[in-house]
């Protein structure tokens, strides 16, 4: 059994980022962008109503404050300033989903995950930033990071993630996207690849990216795959 997530209401005003709309009839957890990196109330507001319709697990997608960057360029910045961004982006998103629906998890975005695998001040912030939120929120974070660790010792649940679309690095974190091969777009490829991560048993949700291309293919084939060898997928929280 496993949670196939996705990053999703990453666009912008006019600006739309993702095929959310189609890739929410395959996925069973979404985390929502929070207005840091992208994100808007009214996006906002739309990917949740579009989410609770089909009945996916909702989280929160938190992110350094760089909406030029798209929340993938590295920041020097405080415990305090960290916790207290992570708080505001899971409260603006708590605005919208509390209406209609609930709150599952919060999978950090970009830099500050990738950057929360080895920083010890950056997990211990957004863990306690969750902590003090709502202590029965999943934390989705990659296996033997700190942010997983630290959120462990805190007593808090963890989702330990794997992603179908992104190459790897020999000590567990992403390849950076700068690099060519980071990500991965061949479809059939990435279904047997995320099938294996699956047969392992070490991760428990697995990501695959709306802005990857050709993303609904690749996560309708992922589906078609799972299906045909027994896979369960079942939303986090459920």
């Amino acid at each position: 059994m496993i949670d196939l997530n996705c990053d999703a209401g990453e666009g912008f005003g006019i600006y739309n980022f993702g095929a959310d709309e189609l890739i929410f009839k395959y996925v069973t957890s979404v985390n929502i962008a929070c207005g840091f990196h992208a994100g808007d109330p009214d996006t906002i507001k739309k990917t949740v109503d579009m989410a609770v319709k089909n009945n996916l697990s909702i989280g929160a997608h938190p992110s350094f404050p760089d909406l030029l960057g798209f929340g993938r360029r590295e920041m020097n910045l405080s415990y305090d300033e960290i916790k207290n961004y992570v708080l505001y982006q899971i409260g603006a998103l708590n605005a919208f989903v509390k209406i209609s629906g609930h709150m599952t998890h919060v999978k950090p975005h970009g830099s500050l995950y990738n950057m929360a695998f080895k920083d010890t001040k950056i997990a211990r912030a957004i863990v306690d930033a969750v902590k003090a939120f709502d202590s029965n929120l999943i934390i989705v974070g990659l296996p033997k990071s700190a942010l997983v660790m630290y959120a462990l010792e805190q007593g808090l649940k963890v989702a330990l993630e794997g992603f179908a679309d992104r190459a790897y690095n020999d000590d567990g974190t992403l390849v950076s996207r700068n690099v060519k091969g980071a990500v991965l777009e061949d479809a059939n490829e990435i279904a047997q690849r995320a099938l294996r991560m699956v047969k392992e048993g070490v991760i428990n949700t697995l990501c695959v990216h709306s802005d990857t291309p050709n993303a609904p293919m690749i996560v309708m084939k992922i589906r078609e795959t799972f299906d045909r060898f027994g896979v369960e997928v079942k939303g986090l929280g459920n």
